[in-house]
């Protein structure tokens, strides 16, 4: 049987510097600002064979996400007009919204599942989910799938 691959979806502050700066140096060779693999890794302060080791294992989320779905969870508050605040983030981003689940509130806090397609036109993903985190009563923002 081959390996399969499996795949995790984790905040940047978890993951580890070298994989971080491989991702700057991407950049910097995508973007023309640099001509050669062992100018990138010099400029970010890795070793060529480090990117090497990397580079195909790595990316930004929302690189990776135009065209397809994500299914987020997360908990609100029981206050009127937040859903529809939440709900006008992801509209400014360009996202489509598919399917929306709101559990009946207890305690004053309410469980809400949303799936939510990329698009080719949409924002970095990274950055509307970040935006939803920090609205007020909005709390522990997750992804849950990507298909």
């Amino acid at each position: 049987m081959g390996e399969s691959t499996v795949y995790f979806v984790v905040k940047q502050k978890a993951v580890p510097e070298v994989l971080l700066k491989v991702v700057e140096a991407k950049k910097l060779l995508e973007s023309g600002k640099v001509l050669t693999v062992q100018e990138a890794a010099d400029r970010v302060g890795i070793s060529r064979g480090s990117f090497y080791k990397y580079k195909d294992d790595i990316f930004p989320f929302h690189d990776n996400a135009k065209g397809t779905t994500i299914t987020l969870t997360f908990q609100m508050d029981d206050e009127p007009g937040l859903l529809s605040d939440v709900l006008k983030i992801i509209a400014d981003f360009g996202a489509n919204i598919l399917t929306i689940h709101q559990s009946i509130p207890i305690s004053g806090v309410a469980s809400l599942s949303l799936s939510v397609q990329i698009l080719e036109t949409t924002g970095d993903v990274s950055e509307m989910i970040a935006s939803m985190e920090r609205q007020k009563g909005v709390h522990h923002v997750k992804v849950l799938a990507k298909d």
